[in-house]
């Protein structure tokens, strides 16, 4: 699991209340300067010399847009992993999830392509090659069990993830 490294300029950024409210305030959500205002109720000002420490320290990220007057800042990959460390354990676990996919299908379909040959092996083989030939079936079940309960744990750790904790 990649890990978020904090140096000195990170960590004056996180001394200050204000600033982790604001970064709780941006949590999921893009927002312009006034909406951040808004919610923090904090003059633009000041909002604006936090904002720009954050970014400075990159927890946030800054979007402007050419030919648009509003600045909307969001959550950088750091800021996010700070708030939500566990998002990089799902993904992880996704990923795992779509590789056992992977792999279970193309045992499928070479088990498929071999299939025609098993046959014609049989014919002339002992049984010491029958016995191998059937370990091939039993590989892809495993691959998809495997699948259907990696993916089952994902979604369940991606929907305790999801619902507010209070």
């Amino acid at each position: 699991m990649p890990k978020v490294s904090l140096d000195l300029n990170s960590f004056k950024a996180l001394a200050s209340d204000t600033r982790l409210n604001i970064l709780r305030t941006l949590d999921g959500k893009k927002l312009s300067l006034n909406d951040i205002a808004h919610s923090t109720n904090l003059h633009k000002v000041t909002l604006h010399e936090h904002l720009s420490r954050l970014t400075e320290a990159g927890f946030i990220k800054k979007i402007e847009r050419e030919g648009h007057k509003w600045v909307y800042y969001k959550l950088s990959w750091k800021g996010e992993s700070l708030l939500h460390p566990e998002n990089t354990r799902i993904v992880v676990l996704f990923s795992i999830t779509f590789f056992t996919l992977f792999f279970g299908i193309s045992s499928l379909i070479w088990g498929w392509s071999i299939s025609p040959k098993r046959n014609m092996m049989l014919e002339y083989a002992s049984d010491k090659a029958f016995e191998q030939s059937q370990i091939f079936p039993i590989i892809t079940v495993i691959f998809f069990l495997l699948f259907g309960f990696l993916l089952a744990i994902t979604l369940w750790r991606f929907k305790t993830n999801r619902t507010p904790k209070l």
